[in-house]
């Protein structure tokens, strides 16, 4: 099921007392190629990035101390996480004299690849913004939290997007409606240690984003009435994960669920950095395969698995102007 709509929370609003039910919703990277390396070290990437129905829960409550303290309500969480490094850094850059109890409710998997932590952050930048009255645009959150993370700006933008350079390039694209199939093995990957990897392929030919999608537009065809091809639906037909090979030597698990998915599907892909796998499962109102009970209660020990709807937008797109 789609998570429910959070409350809207109209632009002029003075500071509130507490907001439930927030979602941080998780992403998949249909694919993602390094296509360089900068100066400084940090790699270039495209990669076109998608918003999927997967997602944890955070509740904030409005505090006059401006004391930041974080609830956790599932598994524990490092004390100096990126949702409270967000809280702190809007706290500072606003001048504010308010704080926050921000209630957790951890659903993704960490160390997936799904950008959970980063999701945690951005959703904490774009509720603390409403909850404090700040009124800041988009914009500026965004600049806040590039400077925690490369994929908060993404989730703070609110739209699936091709994503370049470090995070900070994107371009908004339209994706038909999908249904994946996601498996997170137990195993943990140190994005550092997949990136310094000697198999690691550094030099992927770079597409223009409009050449790519003319590419994707002969191989699928155009939507009806749209100028955005479907190539969502041949993803697979398209691009890899230049982490993949890496990550599958440091995580045997997920080469071992990107084979379980892709027998079961015919097809599997890992998401940014693993060690979480997903497979296309169908584009339409509803899964033409799909994981059943008897599938998830069968997965090896540690292993969590979902359906997952692919989201046209973030469900606090309308939170920011």
């Amino acid at each position: 099921m789609p998570p429910a709509a959070p409350p809207r929370v109209p632009g002029n609003a003075k500071p509130l007392k507490a907001l439930f039910d927030v979602p941080a919703p998780a992403k998949l990277n249909l694919f993602l190629h390094v296509v360089g390396r900068r100066a400084d070290g940090y790699h270039l990437l495209q990669s076109p990035f998608l918003l999927i129905d997967w997602a944890d829960r955070l509740h904030f409550e409005r505090r006059g101390d401006g004391v930041l303290h974080r609830h956790d309500l599932g598994p524990a969480l490092p004390n100096d996480d990126l949702c409270l490094r967000a809280a702190r850094a809007l706290q500072t850059a606003s001048g504010t004299a308010l704080g926050a109890d921000i209630h957790l409710d951890k659903q993704v998997p960490m160390g997936a690849g799904m950008g959970g932590g980063s999701s945690d952050a951005a959703t904490t930048l774009l509720a603390l913004n409403r909850l404090w009255g700040l009124r800041w645009p988009r914009t500026r959150l965004a600049d806040i939290g590039l400077s925690l993370g490369a994929d908060l700006p993404f989730f703070i933008g609110g739209r699936n997007a091709f994503v370049e350079g470090i995070g900070e390039r994107l371009t908004p694209i339209e994706l038909s409606p999908a249904w994946y199939a996601v498996l997170k093995p137990p195993g943990s990957l140190d994005t550092r240690d997949i990136f310094a990897h000697p198999a690691l392929v550094r030099d992927t030919e770079a597409v223009i984003v409009t050449g790519y999608l003319e590419k994707a537009q002969g191989r699928l065809g155009w939507q009806e009435g749209r100028k955005i091809p479907q190539w969502v639906s041949g993803h697979g037909e398209f691009g890899k994960n230049d982490l993949q090979i890496p990550a599958f030597d440091r995580c045997p698990e997920a080469a071992t669920a990107a084979r379980w998915l892709e027998a079961r599907f015919g097809n599997s892909r890992m998401t940014g950095s693993g060690s979480a796998v997903f497979a296309r499962a169908g584009t339409d109102d509803s899964p033409t395969a799909t994981l059943s009970e008897e599938d998830l209660q069968g997965l090896p020990t540690g292993w969590v698995g979902r359906m997952c709807r692919s989201l046209a937008r973030h469900p606090l797109l309308d939170w920011a102007d």
